[in-house]
């Protein structure tokens, strides 16, 4: 068989979980969700502020991890939580729970949340399911099997709700990039210029490229094309989660990228809480999803940005995103560009 016929296959179901569950199983992947304030603050906030339907209830935390969520459970009153976590990370969780003396009420269950039993229904889900791009690593399948299998009828999702957004971009490192060719010249006596196209296609290619967004670089008002509510949406409806954008650019400039964030949203009495990953806020260990166009096009005040995007399970491994893009920008013809994670992504 040809290492090409190798690479295509799907991965049957018990290797994807295998891989993404060995990911979780050492320390930097903890260390940089922890470490990421925003992210574990917006976390803590939000399950305080729902103290009143934690108290004296029972909370399950789906991908519990090293624990942290289902302490702040405790911390806010509920009777007992169950963390489930699939990774031997959940061995460290037990040490935690303990050494903050919440093994009474933290029950740390080892095994994925499809194959465990609990003792009982539950008041209320928690869980940090949310990967790049939102839906890269698809934990809120699970999240959603345990809504469906164990939260009591009016039980309480933390967060309960999700929403997609993109904006066109302008890239000054991969403009100087594509520029650098065309000074070789100059420096060397050696003309490089015909470089240039070569180096459009391996910089502007297909890899939904994870990195941190300058908000300078953002062209536009940021547009919101999707929202899951997590007490409504179905397994079916993450098979495709599509929507419509349409962004006004702000002046001249050149698209070279659209970029895709999310935010997540916690209930709460007064104001809801937002956790978001938007290039507008700080910076969170999502950073953005960047999606380069085949080339860089030049646009001016108002020149319109528009078109539908999809995000969908990849064939090779479910848990993987792809992301189709249909674009056109003023004039242009409408284009298409479908993207997936690269491999350097897969581990973590």
């Amino acid at each position: 068989m040809s290492h090409h016929g190798i690479k295509k296959r799907k991965l049957d179901r018990s290797t994807e979980d295998y891989m993404y569950f060995d990911s979780y199983s050492d320390v930097t992947i903890h260390e940089e969700m922890i470490a990421d304030t925003v992210r574990t603050n917006a976390y803590r906030t939000g399950i305080f502020k729902n103290s009143k339907s934690i108290e004296g209830k029972v909370v399950l935390d789906v991908g519990a991890g090293t624990g942290v969520l289902s302490l702040f459970c405790a911390q806010a009153g509920a009777r007992k939580v169950y963390a489930v976590e699939a990774s031997s990370i959940a061995d460290q969780a037990v040490k935690i729970v303990k050494l903050n003396q919440m093994e009474d009420r933290i029950d740390v269950i080892k095994g994925t949340l499809e194959t465990i039993d609990l003792p009982e229904q539950v008041d209320v889900i928690v869980s940090e399911w949310m990967g790049y791009a939102l839906l890269h690593e698809s934990m809120l399948n699970s999240v959603l099997f345990a809504r469906d299998k164990w939260l009591k009828p009016g039980g309480l999702i933390l967060p309960y709700k999700a929403d997609l957004y993109i904006a066109p971009l302008n890239d000054m490192v991969v403009e100087g990039r594509l520029n650098f060719w065309s000074t070789v010249k100059a420096q060397y006596g050696v003309d490089m210029s015909c470089m240039t196209d070569f180096a459009r296609k391996c910089i502007m290619n297909k890899d939904i490229t994870v990195n941190p967004v300058t908000v300078e670089d953002v062209l536009s008002h940021p547009c919101k094309f999707a929202e899951l509510d997590l007490r409504t949406v179905t397994l079916e409806q993450l098979n495709d989660v599509r929507g419509v954008y349409k962004c006004a650019c702000f002046g001249s400039s050149s698209i070279h990228a659209l970029c895709v964030w999310f935010s997540v949203t916690f209930p709460a009495e007064e104001k809801a809480l937002v956790l978001s990953t938007s290039p507008f806020k700080p910076e969170t260990h999502w950073k953005q999803a960047v999606l380069y166009l085949d080339e860089p096009v030049d646009v001016m005040q108002d020149t319109l940005v528009e078109g539908e995007i999809s995000l969908y399970p990849s064939e090779k491994n479910s848990r993987h995103i792809c992301i189709r893009l249909d674009y056109s920008i003023g004039d242009h013809k409408k284009r298409s560009k479908t993207f997936s994670i690269p491999d350097q992504y897969l581990e973590v």
